[in-house]
């Protein structure tokens, strides 16, 4: 008999998520993903300045902070036919590089790691030994006996004071942890390390963007920061950008291929079927011709196939959603008409009106799509895209392991240090080519328009995935506003077909030694990094409580 589990509040994530999944003979056999909040900030625009709503949809969270703002602004552009100049694009794909920069390394620390990285069992770690261990990986900034030996003692002092600090209340000790108690200290070590150093991206992303979080340096027509289009300014960007991309390529990458091949078997564990990428970083005005990382879709696994995106295909149900029953929607007709109808437990079955989430269900011609790190590194890898595929076979010949694994969590993980480590590198170009337009006389940064009624959608493939702003303008007036998020793409629930979304199939079949401390769940659910903050909004009190696990 299936046993049923509820992990309430899932933590280092953004956003309040629970996760139901049935476990029968040491496997997951069905899983539900709950967002516990209600989705408002699209009732909240209408009938506002369509100039307003980028700053407005960028409070949809903390953490993503700019990629609202960029897919905003692109959908009244579209509305209005703004074409934006040139150096208003180099400057806001400097901007959303920086966005990557911070985020894909902090998800791997500080967000996931803990998942993969006993950190008590670095207390039994011999600091030569781990010196040793970390010279041999990379020329990584903390490789002295003595520093790995204070890192130690920091950790030693929390756990003789019986508070673990940020590391309290987790599965330490559980048997899914394979690494060595050498290998544990020193990703401690550099989980400190970025701890501090994700400072300085977010001043990459300031320098440009004004602030961090919610940047203030745009508008629909371009970029307003071109008082900071000066040496100094790009000199500081380069200095920064060099700094982090040091660690990109010092520690980030060598503490990916030196933790995967303990876990070589979540090469087989929580993959999925479909992926969906919009493409990202325009290098002209063409698109999207020109995207850096292109746009696409892969079905069914298929690498030799991407086949392009058409808009008007996508749709989204709340058929097992907290909303009034509709037929599936294109964002253009989209509807956020809230109905709570009751909360869904462990306690209850689930039936095929069974309501569970206040998340939609994302289609792409009826099905669902894994949007993200992986999709693009598998749609990049798939279309040719050089960097892409040089850096993923390396790896894949690191690893000794197929193209195959990449369908996984194994593989997730392994797309988004790919996907950061691919940026970093472009986006030395990127800096140049705005030198040199600036150098050349050229800083014009706004188009001007008057506005008009119009319809238009604007896309990015920002870190989490394909994100989409669709906008309708009456009377100069926001008629209609929704926008589809990754994480509405990834933890959606099941639609009208039956079909269960990304992060539900992707548990499905994933081992579970110990229910009561379900640590596995947990691997593939972060390896998404999810962002419940971006997908619905506002709290829901009657169903925002914590109810059977609490984990860091």
């Amino acid at each position: 008999m299936a046993e049923k589990i509820i992990i309430d509040p899932i933590t280092r994530i953004e956003g309040h998520l629970q996760i139901t999944a049935e476990i029968a003979d040491g496997k997951v056999v069905n899983a539900w993903s709950t967002g516990n909040l209600f989705r408002g900030i699209e009732i909240i625009l209408k009938g506002r300045d369509p100039r307003d709503a980028w700053l407005i949809t960028q409070r949809s969270c903390g953490v993503c902070t700019y990629v609202h703002g960029a897919a905003s602004v692109r959908a009244v552009e579209m509305a209005e036919g703004i074409t934006i100049p040139d150096v208003a694009r180099v400057v806001r794909n400097l901007m959303m590089g920086a966005q990557f920069l911070h985020d894909h390394p902090t998800h791997f620390y500080q967000l996931s790691a803990l998942d993969w990285v006993d950190i008590v069992s670095a207390l039994k770690a011999d600091p030569k030994k781990t010196s040793e261990l970390a010279n041999n990986l990379s020329n990584a900034p903390r490789s002295g006996a003595s520093d790995f030996r204070a890192v130690q003692n920091k950790l030693k002092a929390f756990v003789d004071s019986g508070q673990l600090g940020p590391f309290a209340n987790a599965y330490w000790g559980h048997p899914a942890y394979k690494l060595p108690p050498e290998a544990n200290l020193m990703a401690t070590s550099h989980y400190l390390d970025w701890l501090r150093l994700q400072v300085r991206a977010a001043d990459l992303m300031a320098i440009f963007g004004a602030k961090n979080p919610h940047l203030q340096s745009m508008a629909p027509g371009g970029v307003t920061c071109v008082a900071d289009l000066n040496v100094d300014r790009l000199a500081e960007f380069l200095f920064l950008l060099q700094e982090i991309k040091a660690f990109i390529d010092d520690v980030y990458i060598p503490d990916i291929l030196a933790v995967a091949p303990f876990y070589k078997d979540w090469a087989g564990i929580g993959g999925t079927t479909n992926f969906l990428s919009f493409g990202e970083f325009p290098q002209t005005n063409v698109e999207p011709d020109s995207l850096f990382f292109p746009r696409g879709a892969l079905l069914k696994r298929d690498l030799q196939t991407v086949h392009p995106v058409d808009p008007e295909k996508i749709t989204e149900s709340v058929k097992h959603s907290w909303y009034e029953n509709s037929k599936p929607l294109h964002p253009y007709k989209g509807e956020t008409k809230p109905k709570y109808t009751g909360y869904f437990d462990k306690d209850k079955d689930f039936k095929s009106d069974t309501k569970y989430t206040w998340v939609k269900a994302p289609r792409y011609e009826g099905q669902p799509y894994e949007v993200g790190p992986l999709a693009r590194t598998l749609v990049s890898y798939a279309a040719g895209h050089k960097p892409t595929q040089d850096l993923v076979n390396l790896v894949l010949k690191s690893l000794n392991v197929p193209a195959d694994a990449l369908f996984s969590t194994l593989g997730r993980t392994a797309a988004r240090a790919i996907n950061c480590k691919v940026i970093a590198e472009a986006m030395g170009g990127w800096v140049n080519e705005l030198i040199g337009r600036v150098k050349a006389g050229d800083t014009k940064t706004f188009t001007p328009y008057e506005m008009k009624d119009g319809m238009g959608f604007g896309w990015n493939d920002v870190p989490r995935g394909a994100l989409g702003h669709w906008i309708k303008i009456k009377d100069k007036k926001i008629e209609n506003y929704q926008y589809v998020v990754p994480s509405t793409w990834n933890f959606g629930p099941r639609c009208e077909k039956g079909l269960p979304g990304p992060v539900e199939e992707a548990l499905m079949n994933t081992p579970v030694e110990d229910p009561r401390r379900p640590l596995e769940l947990l691997r593939t659910v972060h390896s998404f990094d999810p962002c419940l903050a971006c997908a619905i909004h506002v709290i829901d009190p009657q169903s925002n409580e914590v109810r059977t696990f609490k984990v860091i």
